[in-house]
């Protein structure tokens, strides 16, 4: 449900005029509800039914998921801008382009959109909260779950397959998001004919809310089996000779007043050791980079290489998310191949996520954007004296001369062919010169002209990813193996709770706000700045993908932070072992030298 949401944001943002740090807000409002509950329900560990209680939130999300649906059915149609010219205009280009009364337009869509957007947004927020609240029992009691009842040997396994399963989710969701857009976004309201838009143009929005209620429907039947799962399970056969690994019996008998008194400590204890706090701010810095990915990553494809939504989600669900998938099993079955130590745990972490800077860094200094600059060709914009063509008006044209217009208004186009067609092409547009046809134009944009460039960008940023994923589970292994072990649900917990208020909180939002940075032209409604119409390319790609560069040094100096850690703490065990072996060597030596051998 809340991978869905990230693969039809840009769709939300143009059918209800959301700029991208307040989409970015809403994609990261199901953390709100999580935030608080997820220490309280980690550091209840054993003492609940935890298959019993994943079951329940999954059915409270299902509730989110149609909850997330219903603003298309209590909103109006959607109302494109139809503007066009008309032949009667030319008479009047001697004096100024167009008049606004020879404009057709919908005045009325701007007039109720700002009501809607309101109600729109607080019923989007509210189920955010309730995705949020029902994810909550799944982490903490998901992977104290297997981890209790699996052996040391396949634990890390087990976990790999879970982490890279849970990939399939937003994967599946992306491909989903690529269908449904394909779809027109009244497609229960208004007939075939009546659209006269294709999902190539700016002015599109595809059929967003359906994928909501496909995907709602899943989780509502997956939520099934999980209260059929025994309490406990039994230890897996090869691990009989080791008793279950110490729960939190302590906590289990707790009163809630006794645990509000202990959490500060507990917390605390936690918060202190020093290899837990750093690889928790690793995956801080790493989560907050994927949580913007995630959310603008449709985006990103869509503006820098010009491609439709349904394009661009289904490259992100076909290529860079089973690439993820890839790395986090592989990161699992090195950890079972080679039965790692923590200080080694620490090094792969560390070699993997320096492969992955020298691979990020190419596209930022000498990669495959250097060879031609990203951008939208310069965007004729109309002026008072110009054209007096109306603000509000957005219906896209390519000139003959390269050079994209808002609408045929503000390129004094006068006659369009085929008017009776959905695609319709302009002559004897005044304000077009140059090379080609003279004042001719095509319908739509033109482009960013990187189309070549494509390719390598897909292939860099899957391989990027494996390197990257291949990272989350030994730094998980990281965090289990070196808390104490009547601790490990609740530091899950916090670990959880951290990487929502540090990362996937204000991660998107971050994100959002740089591409807010980089627009050129603002949507107005209602007289208040809407969706981006028009970025500046070039600043998107260097601000989207500088925040991805600066959160993986972060993680880099944290899992090298650990390392060094962890390896004097190695040196200072080794120290000791042989500080308390020379007393028993000494002891030896004496002996020996007392036997008649020795006097021999």
């Amino acid at each position: 449900v809340s991978g869905y949401l990230k693969s039809s944001i840009s769709t939300i943002e143009r059918r209800y005029g959301l700029s991208s740090q307040t989409s970015g807000l809403l994609a990261s409002f199901n953390e709100v509800g999580n935030t608080l509950l997820i220490v309280f329900v980690s550091y209840l560990g054993s003492r609940v039914h935890r298959p019993r209680l994943i079951g329940c939130g999954a059915l409270l999300v299902s509730l989110a998921g149609f909850l997330m649906a219903l603003p298309h059915f209590v909103t109006g149609p959607y109302e494109f801008d139809r503007s066009v010219a008309t032949a009667s205009c030319w008479l009047l280009l001697q004096k100024f382009c167009f008049s606004e009364n020879e404009i057709v337009s919908t005045p009325e869509a701007t007039a109720t959109g700002g009501k809607e957007n309101h109600e729109v947004l607080l019923l989007m927020f509210v189920a955010q909260a309730l995705l949020g609240i029902g994810g909550v029992p799944i982490q903490p009691f998901g992977i104290s779950y297997i981890d209790d009842f699996a052996s040391e040997r396949n634990s890390p396994l087990y976990l790999g397959i879970l982490f890279s399963l849970t990939v399939i989710g937003p994967g599946v969701a992306f491909m989903l998001g690529s269908a449904m857009l394909r779809f027109y976004v009244d497609i229960d309201k208004v007939s075939a004919a009546e659209v006269q838009l294709t999902n190539k143009d700016p002015r599109w929005v595809g059929a967003w809310w359906l994928g909501f209620l496909v995907a709602a429907s899943l989780v509502a039947l997956s939520a099934l089996p999980y209260f059929f799962f025994p309490r406990e399970m039994p230890k897996e056969k090869q691990d009989m000779l080791s008793q279950l690994r110490p729960r939190s019996q302590h906590t289990e008998s707790l009163s809630l007043l006794e645990f509000i008194r202990r959490f500060p400590v507990v917390l605390l204890r936690n918060l202190r050791h020093p290899v837990y706090l750093l690889v928790v701010l690793a995956q801080v810095n790493i989560s907050a980079m994927v949580a913007g990915l995630a959310t603008f990553m449709g985006k990103f494809l869509e503006r820098q290489f010009s491609l439709t939504a349904s394009l661009a989600n289904m490259i992100i669900g076909a290529v860079n998310i089973p690439g993820a998938m890839v790395g986090i099993v592989v990161g699992g079955a090195i950890l079972k191949r080679f039965q790692m130590s923590l200080r080694q745990c620490s090094a792969l972490c560390v070699l993997v996520i320096s492969d992955y800077l020298l691979l990020g860094v190419k596209p930022l200094t000498h990669g495959v954007f250097r060879s031609r600059a990203v951008r939208v060709p310069p965007v004729r914009f109309p002026t008072e004296e110009q054209c007096r063509c109306p603000e509000t008006g957005f219906n896209p044209i390519c000139g003959s001369n390269g050079v994209e217009y808002t609408s045929p208004c503000s390129a004094g186009c006068s006659s369009p062919l085929d008017v009776l067609s959905s695609l319709q092409n302009y002559t004897r547009c005044s304000c077009i010169v140059g090379p080609g046809p003279a004042g001719f134009a095509r319908p739509g944009t033109c482009g960013t002209g990187c189309s070549h460039l494509f390719v390598p960008f897909v292939v860099l940023s899957c391989l990027a990813g494996i390197l990257a994923s291949t990272s989350h589970t030994p730094s998980f292994m990281l965090i289990l193996r070196s808390i104490q072990p009547e601790d490990k649900s609740f530091a899950v917990g916090i670990q959880f709770m951290l990487l929502r208020v540090l990362a996937w909180m204000p991660g998107p939002v971050l994100y959002g706000s740089a591409i807010d940075t980089t627009c050129m032209l603002w949507e107005r409604r209602c007289e208040r700045r809407a969706a981006c119409r028009y970025y500046d390319n070039t600043l998107f790609r260097q601000r989207y993908l500088g925040l991805q560069f600066f959160f993986e040094v972060g993680a880099f100096l944290c899992f090298v932070a650990v390392y060094v850690i962890l390896r004097k703490q190695e040196r200072q065990a080794s120290q000791a072992e042989e500080t308390k072996a020379e007393p028993e060597k000494e002891k030896l030596a004496g002996k020996s030298m007392k036997s008649p051998e020795s006097k021999v």
